[in-house]
């Protein structure tokens, strides 16, 4: 478990995150999500003990955190760090071994994760020549093959396929089902939607949403609605019912004026609109993220 009390840090007089609190539990998903400059770097890199808090506290299964304890943290930044000239197999045994783990338990491990990944038959080819996608399952790998307790992920998704993608959030969710800590870093709402058990909003600094995920929807209500259609939608923004509407590829997301009537939506819509889907929810963790944000800007304005 790690776990951040009242946690700040200035650069110069800026705040990169202030007195911020919250806990990434053992077999959970914690998804730390945020605009660029909400201060999520900044927060990974002082649970990596790369820079130091001003002030606050950082423990480690309850206990402050210290160098020794990096050795049970695996970390996946958004940028590749690999060797390119290095063959995949002697990269992962050298990052296995700077974790103080020894070279036969790394072998076998080596092998079973280049497995996982269908590239048994890159391990002795050096990381060059490895395709984008393939570089980042091999960046993940080095996160993972010391087996730690705390892994650290940021938009691990990054460069990979539709397929791949499915593998890899298929073996995150079950290296929490192992009992891993999981921290998972992304802007990418649809992602943290689907894997992360638990969320923390942040917004310059500041935690602007913290807690299960399931309880932060349920809590904001069921005033969102669910539009997948054929034809042209524009119109739907202008109707009395609606106070928002997010747009995506295939359907819609109508977040509702107070009190609106969804039968008299409906009406509005009909002979319009091809309609295949007409859902009463509770609001995205898009929607979500981006009214907390203008909220919390507004306030601050």
């Amino acid at each position: 478990m790690i776990e951040l009390k009242d946690v700040t840090k200035h650069y110069g007089t800026v705040p990169a995150v202030q007195e911020l609190s919250f806990r990434g539990e053992s077999g959970r998903i914690t998804g730390i999500i945020g605009p660029n400059g909400a201060g999520k770097t900044t927060t990974i890199r002082m649970i990596m003990n790369i820079i130091a808090p001003d002030s606050g506290t950082i423990l480690f299964d309850g206990r402050t955190l210290t160098d020794d304890d990096m050795e049970h943290i695996g970390y996946l930044p958004e940028e590749r760090g690999l060797y390119r000239k290095e063959k995949v197999h002697d990269l992962l045994l050298y990052l296995g071994r700077l974790k103080g783990r020894d070279t036969d338990m790394l072998d076998t491990a080596i092998d079973r994760w280049l497995a996982l990944f269908d590239l048994s038959e890159w391990k002795e080819r050096k990381v060059e020549e490895l395709s984008k996608g393939m570089a980042q399952k091999v960046q993940f790998i080095s996160s993972v093959i010391h087996d730690p307790d705390i892994i650290i992920l940021d938009e691990p998704f990054s460069g990979l396929d539709p397929v791949s993608t499915d593998r890899m959030r298929e073996i995150i969710m079950d290296l929490s089902a192992q009992g891993k800590t999981i921290l998972f870093s992304t802007h990418i709402m649809e992602q943290a939607e689907k894997i992360c058990d638990t969320i923390l909003l942040l917004n310059r600094g500041k935690a602007i949403l913290n807690g299960p995920i399931q309880e932060i929807r349920r809590t904001a209500g069921g005033n969102s609605l669910i539009i997948e259609f054929s034809g042209d939608a524009s119109f739907i923004r202008d109707l009395p019912q609606v106070e928002k509407m997010i747009e995506y590829p295939r359907y819609l997301e109508v977040l509702l004026a107070e009190n609106a009537d969804t039968d008299a939506l409906f009406s509005s819509l009909a002979g319009k609109l091809s309609i295949r889907r007409y859902e009463l929810s509770s609001p995205s963790l898009h929607s979500l993220f981006v009214s907390r944000v203008s909220e919390k800007e507004a306030e601050d304005a």
